[in-house]
């Protein structure tokens, strides 16, 4: 654990083409290296755990997930990004588009919004809003 690593509450939703959410809140780290800020959280699911790593930095975002399952998503706004998804049984491409990439962080609070169109091995997977929000473990209100 690095020095500079602070505890937060974290909570992720993800909204697909503005109707299907998806909403998960965890505990995890947030911490700041390289002009680009990062978060580490571990969601427990059925098939195991995975391990997340979420860094954002002014120009792009990436979304890192091992264990059960690996995932690679990649965002710069405007381009088109090639990542990948695997599980146990099969390995797809994935592309992101991004559309908007925004992300803050004061006194112990924080957000991440990301835009973006989604597609698995060329198949369009439709417009996804990533909303994370996090606050300092200790801090009632942000």
């Amino acid at each position: 654990m690095a020095n500079n690593e602070i505890p937060v509450k974290i909570t992720v939703k993800t909204t697909i083409d503005e109707q299907e959410a998806v909403e998960l809140t965890v505990f995890g780290r947030f911490y700041q290296k390289n002009q680009a800020s990062f978060l580490r959280y571990v969601e427990v699911m059925d098939e195991g755990d995975v391990r997340t790593i979420v860094k954002v930095s002014a120009e792009d975002a990436l979304i890192l997930r091992s264990g059960a399952l690996k995932m690679r998503l990649p965002f710069r706004l405007h381009e088109k990004r090639t990542g990948s998804y695997e599980m146990p049984f099969a390995a797809f491409e994935t592309t992101t588009m991004t559309k908007r990439l925004e992300h803050s962080y004061q006194q112990g609070c924080g957000q991440i919004d990301i835009v973006y169109d989604f597609a698995m091995s060329g198949s369009g997977g439709g417009t996804y809003r990533l909303e994370i929000t996090f606050q300092e473990d200790k801090n009632e209100y942000c």
